[in-house]
């Protein structure tokens, strides 16, 4: 796919990142369909290859995303001539979800979808320019993107009520403090900082972080142990019989790094 609306690049150790930049800084990295479909792309491009274990995603400007088009979006679909396509918010959340780690590096406005897309990340990295806003409201609709949950899981009822019921502008500290963002770091070093982190995390199996994800996914709202157990235990069977793990227990046994990037999935 040519990208027109996203920049994507290896970095980390040996390209084993990947970086996906949000790319129409004249429109603050504005949201469109166009949008979701390259980064569902690039996702995919690093989901897919096996020297790559991790993703960044960031936005290019001043600003990481200012939420939808207006024009391109709303205003078309009041006027009944805008882009026909069906909801993906299902698919969006999902395949975060399911993909190899992503970090979310944040710039700067982050606002509407521009927040609820990246909910569903690993992990949340504010610079100190940092804004959070959950504008839905103020745009006569609601949240989506499954924010509902995500916000209230991160925030927790009271902060995740005020932060979607007011709309109000979160800075980049307080959005920490709430817990809408995982770390502080200052706007020079954002991006540095997020590679570095996704690096590490590219260094381990991805097919284990992936079932890690998928354990933290489900469990992380269950209520019943009988049954986070079951999945735990589950996923153990399988990690112990894959080849990841003799390699691990292998380069332990002979005082050596264990290389996952040899072990064919």
């Amino acid at each position: 796919m040519d990208y027109q609306t996203i920049l994507f690049e290896k970095t980390g150790t040996d390209g084993a990142v990947g970086l996906l930049t949000l790319n129409r800084p004249e429109k603050l990295n504005a949201w469109t369909y166009e949008m979701r479909d390259e980064l569902l792309d690039a996702m995919d491009q690093v989901n897919n290859d096996p020297n790559m274990g991790a993703m960044v995603i960031t936005g290019a400007g001043r600003g990481f995303c200012a939420g939808a088009d207006i024009g391109a979006m709303f205003k078309t679909r009041l006027d009944d001539d805008g882009p026909k396509r069906p909801s993906t918010s299902a698919s969006w959340v999902k395949a975060v979800r399911a993909a190899k780690p992503m970090i979310a590096a944040i710039n700067g406005a982050c606002v509407g979808v521009g927040l609820t897309q990246i909910l569903p990340c690993d992990f949340i990295m504010a610079s100190d320019k940092a804004k959070f806003s959950c504008a839905f409201v103020k745009m006569g609709v609601v949240t989506e993107l499954a924010s509902s949950h995500y916000l209230v899981q991160r925030m927790g009822w009271g902060n995740a009520s005020e932060a979607a019921l007011t709309a109000r502008t979160i800075e980049g500290a307080e959005a920490v403090q709430l817990g809408l963002a995982d770390r502080l770091v200052g706007h020079d070093s954002l991006v540095d900082e997020a590679v570095a982190l996704a690096d590490v995390m590219a260094q381990t199996p991805s097919r284990q972080l992936r079932m890690v994800k998928e354990l933290l996914t489900q469990n992380g709202s269950e209520a019943d142990l009988d049954t986070i157990l079951a999945r735990e235990t589950t996923a153990l069977e399988v990690a112990y019989k894959s080849p990841e793990h003799k390699e691990a227990v292998n380069a332990f046994m002979e005082k050596r790094k264990p290389d996952f990037r040899k072990v064919v999935e």
